[in-house]
């Protein structure tokens, strides 16, 4: 196949490895040259793109992830330009043949994935999303001279400015495809999530009846069940998931038709109603116009408020492999109450050591969105006046960030939670030398009774129970009666066990 990879000698970008049918049979014709304001620049053979996209290419070799490398982006920049275009044919600015080639070339990039291979510019970039509107707009003008039979390049037939970007600025279709593109990113997060929360409930269901230790501040505390445990794992994500598609609507109310600074310029005043009309049609979401568009013009606050819920995410899945790993931890000489899948030999020196390498991994991207985060909040504060530069950083966070943790969800759902067992036995030992356990006699026998108890267990490496009996406070069948493990982890309606 050949390769057109080389969007500049300069840059990094990875891409997609396929190419269209089209573009393969672009790439066998000659490189093209086309001329901007600051000169003429060589296209590579088969690129879809312009020349705006190749200046941008070589200004910007900074992550080397592409934007055509987050696949909602693309759909839901494309997906705007179809709405462009379907409202400026309903108004009567663009006439019937290109507005159908246009609408014809937006279908044939949402259709092939492979199309994404030449939306080659950067994810972080300077210029407000500039480049990557531009880009959109070359791929979007080439392919759609594609459908009317015409070579790449001939823009008089239909121009990525004045067809493709009519009635537009990046400024509007920029924030408007972030937004919808981080909605259309949600729906595969939660859909991971989900499948996070059935296997902790299955684990749950499997571990119901196993008493072992609760702990608190690392130190032994009253009795549970493993089930409990691992059910308050999956209440946890389920909240999330909750959390997710209620922060996730926000992003319905978009400034699309504000074009450069809110002000509509260039625009009929129908524009913004017809172009969000037919937009919330192609996409089926609730979408609406901001009621002030000037004012959402520079607004980011929407995608703060949604980098914290990741964040938040991010955490509490963290802090669960971190349990997993602390509950998995020995497997002698530490708690060893639950067993991790092997996935792989843990050292090069030590024979037989096996890791929780894949709750390691849940940690450190927790630890990166929230890196990303704190990047968000500092672009965030960085714009000024009507608009934010900074918001191809905010979008390059966000989807990274939406896409890392999405992996890394799958990889502890499948490679971690569904093959967790519990190391019955060990749980049992832990239970009956619990000193914890005597919180459940404080009713019976008064808090300092119980906690002399205590400190003699502790002192003489005793049970609680042999105690208790030892000094006649209770017999062992009161004392089987009271800590019968449903009464340690199920209290009556007055709060107490028994």
């Amino acid at each position: 196949m050949t390769d057109i990879s080389s969007c500049a000698s300069a840059s990094t970008v990875r891409r997609p490895d396929v190419l269209s049918e089209s573009s393969r049979r672009g790439a066998e014709g000659p490189a093209r040259r086309e001329r901007d304001l600051l000169g003429e620049v060589t296209l590579p053979p088969g690129a879809l793109w312009g020349v705006h996209t190749q200046r941008a290419c070589e200004n910007f070799p900074i992550s080397g992830t592409p934007v055509g490398a987050f696949a909602e982006l693309v759909e839901a920049l494309v997906t705007v330009k179809r709405a462009a275009a379907r409202a400026n044919l309903e108004l009567g600015y663009l006439d019937a043949q290109r507005a159908r080639a246009i609408d014809a070339a937006c279908a044939r990039i949402l259709a092939d994935p492979a199309y994404r291979a030449h939306f080659v510019v950067d994810a972080m970039q300077g210029g407000a999303g500039t480049s990557t509107n531009m880009n959109a707009n070359e791929v979007i003008a080439n392919v759609a001279l594609e459908v009317l039979g015409q070579k790449p390049g001939d823009y008089a037939f239909i121009h990525p400015n004045d067809h493709v970007n009519m009635a537009q600025s990046t400024n509007d279709v920029y924030p408007t495809a972030l937004r919808l593109g981080l909605w259309l990113a949600v729906d595969p997060l939660v859909a991971a999530l989900e499948a996070l929360a059935a296997a902790l409930g299955d684990r749950a269901d499997a571990f119901a009846t196993i008493l072992k230790v609760g702990r608190t501040q690392l130190r032994d505390a009253v009795p549970m069940t493993l089930g409990q445990e691992f059910r308050a794992f999956q209440t946890a994500i389920r909240t999330e998931i909750n959390s997710l598609k209620t922060h996730a609507r926000a992003f319905g109310q978009i400034s699309l038709g504000g074009t450069a600074i809110g002000t509509g310029l260039n625009t009929d005043p129908r524009y913004a109603g017809a172009a969000v009309a037919q937009l919330r049609e192609l996409t089926g979401r609730p979408l609406s116009s901001a009621p002030d568009l000037i004012e959402a013009t520079s607004d980011v606050g929407v995608f703060v408020l949604f980098s914290g819920v990741l964040k938040r995410l991010a955490l509490k899945l963290s802090k669960m492999s971190s349990d997993l790993r602390l509950l998995s931890s020995g497997p002698r000489a530490g708690l060893g109450e639950i067993v991790l899948p092997a996935v792989q030999a843990g050292s090069s020196i030590m024979p037989g050591k096996v890791n929780p390498v894949i709750p390691e991994a849940v940690n450190q991207v927790a630890y990166l969105v929230a890196g990303h985060d704190l990047t968000v909040t500092m672009c965030a504060d960085g714009g000024q006046l009507q608009l934010n530069a900074f918001e191809p950083m905010i979008g390059y966070c966000l989807f990274s960030s939406i896409s890392t943790l999405r992996a890394a969800i799958n990889i502890l759902t499948t490679r971690c939670v569904a093959g967790i067992t519990a190391d019955t036995a060990r749980c049992q030992h832990l239970s009956d030398i619990n000193i914890g356990i005597v919180t459940a006699l404080v009713p019976v026998l008064g808090y300092d009774r119980c906690a002399a108890i205590a400190k003699r267990a502790l002192a003489e490496q005793r049970t609680v129970v042999d105690l208790i009996v030892e000094e006649k406070y209770l017999s062992r069948e009161e004392l089987a009666t009271l800590l019968r493990p449903e009464a340690l982890t199920r209290p009556n309606l007055h709060g107490q066990a028994g």
